[in-house]
């Protein structure tokens, strides 16, 4: 199946580069090029591509903003944005996840990252470095609404503590497969834990279930404090 992409940065070199890289592909189509945030909105909404590739700075509307717009829930289907950034640890990236984007990429990331970014988002999944993703979220943790003290922000009973555990795995940064080494678990069981993590949370991927651990103070960023869950029911 042709995976259906659509590059949106004000830079006409990089749409360029980022076009010829993925037309070598046979399994992916670049099917439009936008030029800013609005542009962008309104060929996704049109074309519905499989993944929006989105730089967050751009004139009319920024690639945060138009992110948001795109994943909202209530469109049908959300669409996937991977979002493109200069800088590892820029400080929009935080609020680009936060709205909806499935991961992002560097934008001096090789033609053959990109193209195994690009199949990752189309296939559902989450794009976000191990490396980045706790010195990401730990840098800019004040950014994130900080957690309520309501019951709203317990999560639910229904939760085992097993996947608890790979929960904050998640939030550290660790694939599958790294999950299963820490926890004696095989891949394909870590995956199964993942995938009730998404439908009891609420959440579209890996990612959010990364923002979602920070929000509600299930993770305690670097220098606040010991790493560890909150004192909430769970189940064995």
């Amino acid at each position: 199946m042709t995976i259906r992409v659509l590059i949106a940065d004000d830079q006409p070199l990089m749409r360029s580069a980022l076009q010829m890289s993925l037309a070598a592909e046979p399994d992916i189509d670049v099917v439009a090029e936008a030029a800013d945030g609005i542009q962008a909105i309104e060929l996704a909404t049109r074309l519905k591509p499989d993944v929006v590739l989105m730089d967050i700075r751009m004139p009319r509307l920024d690639g945060v903003a138009a992110t948001r717009r795109l994943t909202d829930q209530t469109q049908s289907p959300p669409q996937k944005v991977l979002i493109l950034t200069t800088f590892e640890l820029d400080d929009y990236v935080v609020e680009a996840l936060r709205g909806g984007a499935s991961g992002f990429l560097l934008k001096d990331a090789t033609s053959a990252e990109l193209v195994h970014a690009v199949r990752v988002i189309a296939a559902g999944d989450a794009l976000l470095a191990p490396r980045v993703t706790r010195r990401l979220l730990d840098l800019y943790a004040r950014r994130l609404t900080p957690p309520s003290q309501g019951p709203g922000s317990q999560p639910p009973a229904t939760i085992t503590k097993r996947e608890m555990a790979v929960l904050l795995l998640v939030a550290d940064g660790l694939s599958n497969a790294a999950i299963g080494r820490e926890l004696h678990l095989a891949e394909s069981s870590v995956k199964t834990h993942v995938g009730h993590l998404l439908a009891k949370l609420g959440q579209q991927d890996r990612v959010q279930l990364v923002i979602y651990a920070y929000e509600t103070g299930l993770v305690v960023p670097a220098g606040q404090g010991p790493r560890r869950t909150r004192d909430v029911p769970l189940n064995d």
